[in-house]
């Protein structure tokens, strides 16, 4: 933990003594508290709160995220962020990444605020492939598609390795994506949205019983958008639906369909040259409204349709049986220029073109059986089930060359060729997964022991070549974590666990030519949890050391192949708090330190920190409203600021990226069935690169101003 305090450290510093008075408000609220109240009458807090249910206000008590069964929070050993609903509509968060800003452990929209996809890193790795709808892989070819937050009710964040329940992960953690439900209370909403870069947006989102005898329930939530994006020529446009049913025939039985139809017209910028935007050009600043692409040949479009269903049935006082199933399509067409290289005038931007056409096909399912019985004093709560995932894929791709243009006098309208087709494949990918977890209560233990064997395979027909490969993995992952609940509230707890993901390629000739062995992530971490009782407040810390091994690196002896000799190192700090309090405030804060390093690399990389990978996070959010009986009832404020660290944009760190202070406000007002609010992030219209790499330099978004309109009756 030295680097926190070295020279130039004052954030961290700083952020070291704010998460020092996160932990003395706890004690605080603790101190306010007339009488303690034992651990199971705090879970149980919440007028029967579930984890995937509505949530009112910032503080979420249970996740299926961590465990695959309703559990507190404050028994699970695990770290695990909620973003609420009333968090993402407090902070006027218009997409999946600003829902996340306020995330400890989580970097969002490295890439700029692209709207084509989500992604982002948790604990320092790259997590694009690792985002769940309602605990279903979201499997793309390229990163993880976007998905409208206005659909969900909340946002999990499991940090750290997941696989024992998921399968193939990132070991940096995972996003889960909760879908909102039907209600069998009315429900009716209607929302309209206009803000920054023409954005024009109108929402509803109806539900409720269909029934008298309140057997089914239903939900109807859609969306349409007009918009652009910072960068000029950019869209943001967006359609969608989502119906869901419910049918509850019984107490003990329950099924829920859930489906989704989403329509986006949303481009991509064109990466910017260095000079002009992390480095100085004679000719200027480049401004991050700049287009470099052509609005004749860029388009891109993409239709993503979900149907599926989730059956719960409880068989007796013991057993209760779970499926969660789901279908998925998308199309995905995709035209745009990118960045070659800036000619010697340091204005001339050369430039090439890429064609990508997509058609995914994805059928998960998973099934489990829950067993809660007694061994004596002990109490068990065992899940045992099997996951399936199928993945075919039809996907095309070229590149060719394109016009330079002038930055600093762009002209479009040019004429461009598509670039002709240099990659055509069908590909499939299967995978199954056996899994069992033992949720073992002694009286204030609670252990956690889990395990997975999976087997997954790919296959690549390339159209071209007219050549088949094959790719066959199995791996098998763990999880041990020991918690112990005392009755003031604290939970102090340690876990194992482990994680891997294919790595796909080929050793050179020479060396045979096999198929990589999967890499493989492996943390330790220890944490401690803190829920005052009797308040509606949350504190976490932990640390954790987390490495990745078997990373693809350079061959040395052969030149255009890899080996598997490279490995990750990140070892860290984070701090969280989220408190709702009776006097009409709400807060979310949190601090993350990251020592991360490459430990093992053939390109001269060993010793280096991994590209985008800050040493610094702070985040707080603070959230007031007045009270009834208040002269101002109704009204509220809320404020935030966002604090990134200095990182690199590339493994060589020959790339430095500053660190930058984001300030973000909001104001609204509630009344009976009417709430207007406003919204604007950074405020100070900072201008900063969120990445810096090959493939250019993309600004993070300036000053975006938004105000909502909603009735509910």
């Amino acid at each position: 933990m030295g680097r926190i305090f070295d020279e130039g450290g004052h954030a961290g510093l700083r952020a070291a003594l704010g998460a020092a008075a996160f932990f003395a408000m706890g004690v605080s609220v603790q101190a306010q508290t007339a009488e303690p109240t034992n651990l199971e009458t705090l879970t149980v807090e919440g007028g029967g709160e579930t984890a995937t249910g509505p949530i009112d206000g910032y503080v979420a008590n249970r996740t299926v995220s961590g465990t695959k069964t309703d559990t507190p929070l404050i028994e699970t050993p695990q770290s695990i962020s909620v973003v609420t609903r009333d968090q993402i509509e407090a902070r006027g968060a218009s997409n999946i990444g600003e829902a996340l800003n306020y995330t400890t452990g989580v970097q969002t929209q490295v890439f700029g605020a692209d709207p084509r996809f989500e992604g982002g890193l948790i604990r320092g790795f790259v997590a694009d492939e690792s985002f769940y709808l309602d605990n279903l892989k979201i499997i793309r070819t390229f990163s993880a598609p976007s998905i409208e937050q206005y659909g969900l009710e909340r946002v999990d964040v499991v940090r750290g390795p997941a696989s024992v329940l998921y399968g193939q992960a990132s070991p940096g953690g995972l996003v889960n994506l909760v879908s909102k439900r039907p209600v069998f209370e009315p429900l009716r909403e209607v929302q309209g949205e206009v803000g920054s870069f023409d954005r024009y947006q109108g929402a509803f989102d109806f539900g409720g019983p269909i029934d008298e005898a309140g057997t089914f329930a239903y939900r109807l939530t859609g969306l349409a958008r007009d918009s652009g994006a910072q960068v000029d020529g950019i869209a943001d446009d967006r359609y969608f639906i989502a119906p869901a049913f419910t049918w509850a025939p019984s107490g003990d039985t329950t099924v829920t369909f859930l489906s989704s139809l989403q329509h986006d017209r949303a481009g991509s910028p064109v990466g910017l040259p260095l000079a002009g935007t992390l480095e100085p050009n004679p000719n200027g600043r480049l401004a991050p409204s700049l287009y470099a692409g052509d609005p004749g040949f860029d388009s891109s479009e993409s239709t993503r349709a979900n149907i599926g269903y989730e059956i719960e049935h409880r068989i007796n006082d013991v057993f209760t049986v779970r499926q969660n199933t789901r279908y998925s399509h998308l199309n995905f067409d995709y035209k745009n220029l990118y960045l070659l290289g800036l000619a010697s005038d340091m204005r001339t931007l050369s430039r090439g073109t890429s064609l990508q056409r997509e058609s995914l096909d994805t059928f998960n399912t998973d099934t489990h059986l829950q067993a809660e019985f007694d061994t004596g004093s002990i109490s068990h709560d065992v899940v045992a089930g099997l996951d399936i995932r199928r993945f075919w894929a039809d996907n095309q791709g070229g590149f060719g060359s394109a016009p330079s243009i002038d930055l600093f006098n762009p002209v479009y309208g040019l004429d461009i060729a598509d670039p002709l087709i240099t990659s055509d494949r069908e590909q499939t990918i299967a995978q199954i997964g056996g899994y069992i977890q033992d949720q073992i209560s002694f009286n204030g233990w609670r252990v956690t022991l889990a395990g997975r064997y999976d087997d997954t395979s790919q296959k690549t027909f390339d159209r071209l070549s007219q050549t088949t490969s094959r790719q066959d993995d199995s791996a098998f992952t763990g999880r041990a974590g020991v918690l112990y609940a005392f009755e003031n509230g604290f939970s102090p707890y340690v876990n194992y666990s482990t994680s891997f993901n294919p790595a796909i390629g080929t050793l050179a000739p020479e060396r045979g030519g096999g198929t990589f062995d999967p890499t493989e992530g492996e943390q330790l971490e220890a944490g401690l949890k803190y829920q005052p009782p009797g308040s509606n407040a949350y504190f976490t810390g932990a640390v954790f050391d987390l490495k990745q091994s078997n990373v693809l690196t350079p061959d040395p002896d052969y030149v255009g192949f890899n080996v598997q000799t490279g490995e990750i190192n990140v070892r860290g700090l984070e701090l969280e708090a989220v408190a709702d309090f009776d006097n009409g405030f709400s807060l979310t804060a949190g601090y993350t330190f990251y020592d991360a390093e490459i430990t093992a690399d053939n390109a001269g990389n060993a010793g280096n920190r991994p590209a985008n990978v800050p040493d610094h996070m702070i985040k707080i959010w603070g959230d007031y409203t007045f009270q009834e009986g208040a002269r101002l009832a109704g009204l509220g404020f809320g404020a935030g600021a966002r604090y990134l660290g200095e990182r690199f944009g590339d493994n060589a760190n020959t790339i430095e990226l500053d660190a930058t202070t984001l300030v973000d406000l909001g104001v609204h007002y509630e009344r009976d069935n009417l709430r207007a609010s406003l919204n604007v992030n950074n405020v100070f219209d900072e201008e900063y690169l969120s990445s810096c790499s090959a493939f250019g330099c993309y600004y993070g978004n300036g000053r975006t101003i938004g105000g909502k309109l909603t009735v509910r009756w």
